[in-house]
């Protein structure tokens, strides 16, 4: 007997039925649908995998920190800095006139000063002025003691610095200054966010760190020089020194070229991972910068030529042996002709 079945055949008939037509019912259906939830499974699998090695692998003194849970909220913040300043505010201002953000602006970057000079005090002082970091070789110290802990939270706001300056481009755009919005430029703040969650991540302080130091240094600078430049024409004068900032930033590049990869003919007890991370992001950013530095300082710029005098002839003729225009007597014209040839200068149409 069936144990499946009720007592009733006629309930175990109906169930059977009731079976066939389930079965029946699950063929027809798509495969397509369990086929995209498989995929949907696969991609929560494949992050939550992710976050287990991040938890495993992270440094654990910033795992709990604002951010530093997952590298998802940070690139999606970056990809939306790119959408806002690319496509959705040139759109926004479309039809509108440029904002007046004059004291806006001096007060923003007087605040970039600020915080720049902080953390370049605060990276020295947690170890590259003290002697405790060697340029060299510096491993990372994952004690919490109290000078190591003061340059792992230097790590994390030199990270969050890099938010801030993402209101560089949105200025641009709200005034409307779209050829500042270079692809240079969306890249470098772009990407940089990303860049240092990697390092506030797994390798808080050490030897990485001395590209904080060189870049707020220079951050001091350049934030000062917008400032200046913010403050009106009359401030030009002052500012004759901007080529000389991009120089700078190339240096700044190389510096961090040398640093980063001496590692790599030394023993050092620091990831060869982000020596190579590191070092190559200079280099990137060291030929982005120099291209621009070709474009606007060392191309000679085209000047307009000033149109050449054209010399023509006006004809004077004499009418039934008349002079005109009150020729005298014994003027013969040209060639013994009764015309009359008057130079007069002709600047080509447009000038």
């Amino acid at each position: 007997m069936d144990t499946r079945c009720p007592p009733s055949v006629s309930d175990c008939a109906l169930e059977h039925a009731a079976g066939h037509l389930q079965r029946r019912s699950r063929a027809k259906r798509p495969q397509h649908k369990s086929s995209d939830f498989g995929e949907m499974a696969l991609i929560l699998q494949y992050i939550n995998d992710m976050h287990v090695f991040m938890d495993k692998h992270g440094d654990p003194r910033t795992n709990p920190w604002f951010l530093m849970s997952s590298p998802f909220p940070t690139l999606l913040i970056c990809l939306s800095y790119v959408f806002l300043v690319k496509v959705l505010g040139p759109r926004f201002m479309e039809n509108r006139k440029p904002y007046e953000l004059k004291n806006v602006l001096i007060a923003y970057n007087f605040l970039q000063v600020i915080f720049s000079a902080w953390l370049f005090y605060e990276i020295g002082a947690a170890g590259w002025f003290t002697g405790r970091y060697n340029f060299h070789c510096q491993p990372v110290d994952h004690s919490k003691h109290p000078q190591t802990m003061r340059m792992v939270h230097a790590c994390w706001w030199y990270y969050f610095s890099k938010f801030t300056e993402f209101f560089d481009t949105i200025f641009f755009v709200l005034r409307k200054k779209f050829d500042h919005v270079s692809t240079l430029h969306v890249i470098h703040h772009g990407v940089m966010p990303m860049s240092v969650w990697f390092g506030v991540k797994f390798t808080p302080g050490g030897h990485s760190t001395f590209f904080g130091l060189l870049n707020t240094f220079v951050h001091i600078i350049m934030y000062t020089y917008y400032m200046l430049a913010a403050m009106g024409p009359q401030m030009r004068r002052f500012l004759w020194w901007k080529r000389y900032l991009t120089t700078l930033q190339m240096v700044q590049f190389i510096g961090i070229m040398v640093h980063a990869f001496q590692l790599l003919f030394i023993d050092c007890d620091y990831p060869r991972a982000f020596v190579w991370w590191i070092g190559m992001h200079a280099v990137m950013f060291f030929f982005l910068f120099k291209d621009f530095y070709n474009q606007s300082y060392s191309k000679p710029k085209a000047r307009a030529r000033s149109p050449q005098p054209v010399t023509t002839e006006i004809k004077e003729a004499y009418a039934n042996g008349a002079p005109r225009n009150g020729y005298a007597n014994g003027h013969t014209g040209v060639n013994g002709t009764g015309a009359f040839a008057r130079a007069r200068t002709v600047l080509p149409a447009g000038n």
